[in-house]
Protein backbone atom coordinates (compact mmCIF):
# COMPACT_ATOMS: atom_id res chain seq x y z
CA UNK A 1 0.00 0.00 0.00
CA UNK A 2 1.14 3.49 -0.74
CA UNK A 3 1.41 6.66 1.31
CA UNK A 4 -0.24 8.84 -1.19
CA UNK A 5 -4.09 8.17 -2.43
CA UNK A 6 -4.27 9.83 -5.92
CA UNK A 7 -2.21 9.57 -9.25
CA UNK A 8 -3.36 13.18 -10.55
CA UNK A 9 -2.89 14.09 -14.12
CA UNK A 10 -3.08 18.13 -15.48
CA UNK A 11 -3.96 18.30 -19.14
CA UNK A 12 -4.09 21.93 -21.33
CA UNK A 13 -6.56 20.70 -23.71
CA UNK A 14 -10.17 18.79 -23.17
CA UNK A 15 -9.30 16.07 -26.01
CA UNK A 16 -6.10 15.03 -24.50
CA UNK A 17 -8.43 14.92 -21.44
CA UNK A 18 -10.37 12.37 -23.23
CA UNK A 19 -7.73 10.51 -24.84
CA UNK A 20 -6.40 10.16 -21.43
CA UNK A 21 -9.89 8.83 -20.34
CA UNK A 22 -9.69 6.37 -23.27
CA UNK A 23 -6.14 5.33 -22.30
CA UNK A 24 -6.76 4.43 -18.79
CA UNK A 25 -10.05 2.59 -19.29
CA UNK A 26 -8.06 0.52 -22.29
CA UNK A 27 -5.89 -1.02 -20.13
CA UNK A 28 -8.51 -1.10 -16.88
CA UNK A 29 -7.43 1.52 -15.24
CA UNK A 30 -10.20 2.82 -12.51
CA UNK A 31 -10.78 6.59 -12.85
CA UNK A 32 -11.83 8.38 -9.38
CA UNK A 33 -12.79 11.38 -10.95
CA UNK A 34 -12.84 14.21 -13.41
CA UNK A 35 -12.22 18.29 -12.77
CA UNK A 36 -12.77 20.74 -15.52
CA UNK A 37 -13.14 24.81 -15.52
CA UNK A 38 -15.67 24.12 -17.88
CA UNK A 39 -18.14 21.55 -19.08
CA UNK A 40 -16.97 18.37 -21.44
CA UNK A 41 -19.50 17.48 -23.78
CA UNK A 42 -19.93 13.65 -22.87
CA UNK A 43 -17.58 12.90 -20.42
CA UNK A 44 -20.48 11.68 -18.17
CA UNK A 45 -21.29 8.99 -20.55
CA UNK A 46 -17.27 8.01 -21.02
CA UNK A 47 -16.94 7.52 -17.29
CA UNK A 48 -20.16 5.98 -17.08
CA UNK A 49 -21.58 8.76 -14.56
CA UNK A 50 -25.73 8.13 -13.37
CA UNK A 51 -27.66 10.45 -14.59
CA UNK A 52 -29.13 13.01 -11.71
CA UNK A 53 -31.58 12.25 -9.46
CA UNK A 54 -32.13 16.23 -9.23
CA UNK A 55 -35.69 16.10 -11.20
CA UNK A 56 -37.72 13.80 -9.11
CA UNK A 57 -36.54 16.42 -6.32
CA UNK A 58 -37.85 19.30 -8.08
CA UNK A 59 -41.37 17.55 -8.84
CA UNK A 60 -41.68 17.05 -4.97
CA UNK A 61 -40.86 20.02 -4.02
CA UNK A 62 -43.28 21.61 -6.87
CA UNK A 63 -45.55 18.98 -5.18
CA UNK A 64 -45.07 20.07 -1.53
CA UNK A 65 -45.11 24.21 -3.01
CA UNK A 66 -48.06 23.49 -4.75
CA UNK A 67 -49.83 21.74 -2.09
CA UNK A 68 -48.96 24.54 0.79
CA UNK A 69 -50.30 27.10 -1.77
CA UNK A 70 -53.97 25.16 -2.41
CA UNK A 71 -54.03 24.57 1.43
CA UNK A 72 -53.43 28.38 2.40
CA UNK A 73 -55.86 29.80 0.18
CA UNK A 74 -58.48 27.00 0.99
CA UNK A 75 -58.37 27.53 4.70
CA UNK A 76 -58.17 31.26 4.63
CA UNK A 77 -61.07 31.51 1.88
CA UNK A 78 -63.23 28.15 3.53
CA UNK A 79 -62.90 28.18 7.04
CA UNK A 80 -61.52 31.22 8.52
CA UNK A 81 -62.62 34.44 6.56
CA UNK A 82 -65.53 32.95 4.41
CA UNK A 83 -66.92 35.90 2.41
CA UNK A 84 -69.79 35.74 -0.14
CA UNK A 85 -68.54 38.91 -2.34
CA UNK A 86 -71.24 39.15 -5.46
CA UNK A 87 -73.06 35.75 -4.98
CA UNK A 88 -69.63 33.50 -5.98
CA UNK A 89 -69.11 30.66 -4.61
CA UNK A 90 -67.03 30.72 -0.72
CA UNK A 91 -64.21 27.72 -2.75
CA UNK A 92 -63.61 29.91 -6.35
CA UNK A 93 -61.06 27.50 -7.74
CA UNK A 94 -59.97 29.15 -10.77
CA UNK A 95 -59.04 32.22 -8.67
CA UNK A 96 -56.10 29.85 -6.93
CA UNK A 97 -54.58 29.10 -9.87
CA UNK A 98 -52.10 31.91 -9.68
CA UNK A 99 -50.94 31.32 -5.98
CA UNK A 100 -50.68 28.18 -6.23
CA UNK A 101 -48.76 28.70 -8.94
CA UNK A 102 -46.24 31.20 -7.28
CA UNK A 103 -46.26 28.87 -4.57
CA UNK A 104 -44.95 26.12 -6.69
CA UNK A 105 -42.64 27.76 -8.42
CA UNK A 106 -40.86 29.24 -5.18
CA UNK A 107 -41.05 26.16 -2.93
CA UNK A 108 -39.65 24.60 -5.98
CA UNK A 109 -36.50 26.63 -6.07
CA UNK A 110 -35.75 27.15 -2.22
CA UNK A 111 -35.91 23.36 -2.13
CA UNK A 112 -33.42 22.98 -5.51
CA UNK A 113 -31.13 25.19 -4.20
CA UNK A 114 -30.95 23.48 -0.26
CA UNK A 115 -30.79 20.08 -2.62
CA UNK A 116 -27.76 21.32 -4.22
CA UNK A 117 -25.79 22.73 -1.64
CA UNK A 118 -26.53 19.93 0.47
CA UNK A 119 -25.15 17.23 -2.44
CA UNK A 120 -22.27 19.42 -2.85
CA UNK A 121 -21.08 19.72 0.59
CA UNK A 122 -21.54 23.35 0.05
CA UNK A 123 -22.61 24.36 4.05
CA UNK A 124 -21.64 27.53 5.63
CA UNK A 125 -17.92 27.81 6.75
CA UNK A 126 -16.80 25.54 4.82
CA UNK A 127 -13.08 25.86 2.82
CA UNK A 128 -13.58 24.58 -0.93
CA UNK A 129 -11.26 21.53 -1.44
CA UNK A 130 -10.30 20.52 -4.64
CA UNK A 131 -7.36 18.04 -5.89
CA UNK A 132 -5.57 20.85 -8.34
CA UNK A 133 -5.83 24.26 -7.45
CA UNK A 134 -5.68 25.08 -11.32
CA UNK A 135 -8.44 22.57 -12.27
CA UNK A 136 -10.83 25.81 -11.63
CA UNK A 137 -8.98 27.84 -13.98
CA UNK A 138 -6.98 26.43 -17.12
CA UNK A 139 -6.55 22.58 -16.46
CA UNK A 140 -8.62 19.41 -16.69
CA UNK A 141 -7.15 17.34 -14.30
CA UNK A 142 -7.86 13.18 -14.55
CA UNK A 143 -7.80 11.79 -10.65
CA UNK A 144 -6.86 7.50 -11.12
CA UNK A 145 -7.03 5.90 -7.48
CA UNK A 146 -3.46 5.09 -6.77
CA UNK A 147 -4.77 2.57 -3.63
CA UNK A 148 -7.57 0.46 -6.36
CA UNK A 149 -4.33 0.58 -9.48
CA UNK A 150 -0.89 -0.95 -8.52
CA UNK A 151 1.05 -0.51 -11.56
CA UNK A 152 1.84 3.50 -10.86
CA UNK A 153 4.29 3.35 -13.62
CA UNK A 154 2.24 2.20 -16.14
CA UNK A 155 -0.51 4.85 -14.98
CA UNK A 156 2.05 7.61 -15.46
CA UNK A 157 3.40 6.78 -18.85
CA UNK A 158 -0.09 6.21 -19.96
CA UNK A 159 -0.84 9.64 -18.82
CA UNK A 160 2.23 10.98 -20.45
CA UNK A 161 1.30 9.52 -23.63
CA UNK A 162 -2.17 10.82 -23.94
CA UNK A 163 -0.75 14.59 -23.20
CA UNK A 164 -0.68 15.10 -19.39
CA UNK A 165 1.18 18.42 -18.58
CA UNK A 166 2.27 17.02 -15.55
CA UNK A 167 1.33 14.01 -13.17
CA UNK A 168 1.34 14.34 -9.82
CA UNK A 169 0.98 12.33 -6.87
CA UNK A 170 -1.37 13.75 -4.00
CA UNK A 171 -1.02 12.50 -0.63
CA UNK A 172 -4.72 13.96 0.68
CA UNK A 173 -7.90 13.44 -0.89
CA UNK A 174 -7.89 17.20 -1.58
CA UNK A 175 -5.83 20.44 -1.22
CA UNK A 176 -7.24 22.61 0.65
CA UNK A 177 -7.29 26.73 -0.68
CA UNK A 178 -5.30 27.39 3.12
Amino acid sequence: MSNFKYIIGSFADPDELMDGIDRLQANNVSIYDCFTPMPIHGIEAKLGVKPSRLPIAAFCFGLLGGSLGFSLLYYTMFYDWPMNIGGKPALPLPDFVPVTFECTILITALGMVATFFYRNHLFPGRAPRVMDLRATDDRFILAVDANDNTDHAKIESLLKEAGAVEVKYNERKYVSYE
